[in-house]
């Protein structure tokens, strides 16, 4: 291709997106890029609604393929990427982009990832800076002081009720990393919602003007906490915990009109156990990622593919279906001797996991499957046994505790957390080998154990 600008095909995948897939090609549409040097693949993945219509009347040429049925989204983007393509994808386009349809992208984002995929001709993929796309009024907690000495992992306190103005409004909440779930599913079940925080955490709220608003939290502990909550306008300092767990503590604060951006994700991490994940994710945005480095892996929710790089290293794996998809071929990759890099000012807005829900059995299952599958073909051997090791030592203790102990302390067994654990472990056991098999069958000219020297790191 001899135009100055290189062609770029944008996939997008859907599964009952509804308007957000509308939106998403509208942003894709007001980029700053020739049309003749852009063409968009919409892969309807099954939907029952009717997005993939409505985006033939409004965008007449935006490709739409509809495969009848949910091919995931390896195999959907597989497909997006490999239509009207007769022989290597090189041949057809120089680039391809993937852009989730839960996303926006702002008008200069293509031209981003192109300048930095342009900076070397080893780069591979580039990732986009996405950001969450609302907006939000952070509320922080920290832990002034304790009773007695407290480890890193100690739990700090619950929340198990929010309102703002009085309302209860759970679906505008974001928990970021300094919160997890509950640690007690029968103290868990009366509850509005169980979140343990660590020493320090934040509530953010995503509402929809700058006005002041009142936030109520309910508050208890397994000790004794002081604990101080800050705003933009207000501190307010509160010891909980004095009257034991059960004993609840009312607090509220006020937000002002100060408004946060939260990052998504800045690029993707390796951690240890063959897990992967986003680069600042949960982070306020505050310019600590504007700087175009190079990392891991880029995300499949918005990234930059160079064409010749795909017919190098090959196409997603269809046997993943969803999630880690990306991390497998960033890790082939890798292997293959390419490199990965971050585009600052790419920017995208991303409603995080719109399709299949963060925590909902589809997530988990996907992600705790695929993490040992990827791991099996890409890592060493060692991670690969321990990581397997600890797989079968959860799904003995939960099956132990939940079938067995529960009935003995004459409560009832809880059967779905097992039935996950066995269901996850026994695909794990029968999809290694092919995994194993196509790790060793990758061509590759750098050694998994070096790219796990330079590459991993520890979370938290």
């Amino acid at each position: 291709m001899n135009a100055l600008e290189p062609f770029i095909r944008i996939v997008v995948l859907t599964f009952d997106g509804g308007d957000l897939t509308l939106e998403c090609i509208r942003s894709l549409d007001n980029l700053d890029w020739p049309r003749d040097r852009m063409e968009i693949v919409l892969v309807d993945n099954g939907s029952l609604d009717d997005a993939a219509q409505r985006v033939r009347e409004e965008f007449p040429s935006v490709i739409v393929l509809e495969p009848l049925a949910n091919l995931g989204f390896a195999g959907g983007c597989n497909l997006g990427m490999t239509h009207d393509v007769n022989g290597a994808l090189a041949d057809r386009y120089d680039h391809v982009a993937l852009v989730n349809n839960d996303a926006t992208v702002d008008r200069l984002w293509l031209k981003e990832l192109v300048h930095v995929m342009q900076s070397r001709d080893d780069i591979g993929g580039v990732s986009s800076k996405m950001l969450f796309a609302d907006r939000y009024a952070p509320v922080r907690f920290a832990i002034e002081e304790s009773v007695g000495n407290r480890r890193r992992d100690e739990l700090g306190i619950c929340v198990s009720a929010v309102r703002i103005d009085g309302e209860r409004c759970d679906e505008v909440l974001q928990f970021d990393e300094g919160f997890h779930g509950a640690v007690d599913a029968d103290l868990a079940r009366d509850e509005e919602m169980a979140r343990w925080s660590r020493r320090t955490a934040t509530i953010r709220c995503a509402v929809a003007d700058d006005n002041r608003h009142r936030i109520g939290v309910r508050l208890n502990a397994k000790q004794v906490v002081h604990l101080r909550l800050s705003t933009d306008v207000e501190q307010v300092d509160v010891v909980v915990g004095q009257g034991g767990e059960t004993v609840y503590t009312n607090v509220e604060i006020s937000v002002g009109g100060a408004r946060e951006d939260v990052i998504n994700n800045v690029g993707s991490e390796l951690y240890q156990l063959g897990f992967a994940g986003d680069r600042g994710f949960m982070c306020t945005d505050a310019g600590q990622f504007d700087e175009a480095v190079e990392v891991f892996a880029w995300c499949g929710g918005a990234a930059l593919l160079r064409a010749t790089h795909l017919d190098a290293v090959g196409l997603f794996d269809p046997r993943l279906f969803l999630y880690y998809e990306d991390t497998d071929l960033s890790w082939r990759a890798r292997r293959a001797g390419w490199r990965h890099m971050y585009a600052p000012r790419a920017l995208v807005r991303h409603r995080h996991a719109q399709s299949s829900g963060v925590g909902s059995p589809v997530f988990r299952y996907h992600t705790e499957r695929n993490r040992l599958l990827v791991a099996a073909r890409n890592a060493p051997l060692s991670v690969v046994a321990n990581a397997l090791a600890r797989e079968i030592r959860h799904c003995v203790r939960v099956n132990l505790a939940l079938l067995v102990k529960r009935p003995l302390t004459l409560k009832m067994p809880s059967r779905p957390e097992p039935r996950h654990r066995r269901r996850v472990l026994g695909h794990i056991l029968r999809m290694m080998p092919a995994a194993l098999l196509s790790g060793i069958q990758d061509t590759t000219t750098v050694r998994r154990a070096n790219v796990r020297k330079r590459w991993e790191t520890v979370k938290w």
